[in-house]
């Protein structure tokens, strides 16, 4: 029930879902002929346009991305985690395991392993059944670094997580089965500060490795860079909207794993 509420609840706080109610108390309060329609009407339009602009988009990701920037070059450790949100099973018409936005993380944690960073890879998710459902993420991301040349040997499966707090306990579980102390944290740079603090939270001696970086320097310039750029990055874009609604679902996650004693 915890997972379902977890997942019902933000709705109400993402942009698009604040707007949506915003806009259903206008068409109440117009049902009543009250003078404050056009007030509801306008917060529905000023969230709308304030979470879909550069701007805020950037800022609100770069708060949280830009928090575990590695300051010199990864050390070793006794495994590479790749958190799960990376792929999106095979299902017709699909041909195959697809990536999915957080490919990146599949491909960072296999660069580590080539590099020599760990000898063994941990991929941590499972697949809510109500949600999209198909094969456990564990297994496409295992199916994944096989074909980037992983040996199937040095992968270590772990099915059975639904959240983040799951991975990680889960994932020490695992740790000292095999008396592994230290490990490469391996998730997008979004999700990162959420993802070290749960880790740590239970004890895990985790080094981020964070990847799938949303803002770079090259976003957080390009509304500066000519009058044009400047004027689109004020304007209303997809892309945007869903950036500062993961940024904010990150927030969220951290308020929330706060009060529950998990971080």
């Amino acid at each position: 029930m915890f997972l379902f509420i977890s997942k019902l609840l933000p709705l109400f706080f993402y942009p698009l879902g604040a707007t949506c109610f915003c806009l259903l108390v206008a068409i109440g309060l117009w049902w009543i002929n009250s003078k404050w329609t056009p007030a509801a009407m306008v917060a529905a339009l000023t969230i709308l346009l304030l979470s879909s602009n550069a701007w805020t988009s950037n800022w609100l990701a770069q708060s949280l991305e830009w928090r575990n920037i590695p300051k010199t070059e990864l050390p070793t450790a006794d495994a590479i985690v790749i958190l799960g949100g990376a792929t999106r099973s095979q299902a017709y018409p699909r041909p195959d395991v697809d990536f999915a936005d957080a490919g990146d993380r599949v491909w960072y944690g296999a660069t580590l392993y080539r590099a020599g960073k760990a000898p063994k890879i941990i991929v941590s998710g499972g697949r809510i059944a109500w949600k999209g459902g198909g094969t456990p993420e564990a297994e496409d991301l295992t199916k994944l670094l096989i074909t980037m040349g992983v040996p199937k040997s040095d992968i270590i499966p772990e099915s059975n997580s639904f959240n983040t707090r799951d991975n990680a306990v889960n994932v020490q579980q695992i740790l000292k089965e095999r008396n592994f102390k230290r490990i490469l944290l391996v998730t997008s740079a979004l999700h990162m500060p959420r993802s070290m603090a749960i880790f740590k939270r239970i004890g895990i001696d985790a080094i981020a490795a964070p990847t799938d970086y949303r803002v770079s320097q090259l976003e957080i310039d390009e509304p500066n860079s000519r009058a044009e750029a400047t004027i689109l990055s004020f304007l209303p874009s997809e892309d945007c909207l869903s950036l500062t609604t993961q940024a904010i679902r990150e927030y969220i996650g951290i308020v929330v794993y706060t009060l529950r004693g998990w971080i």
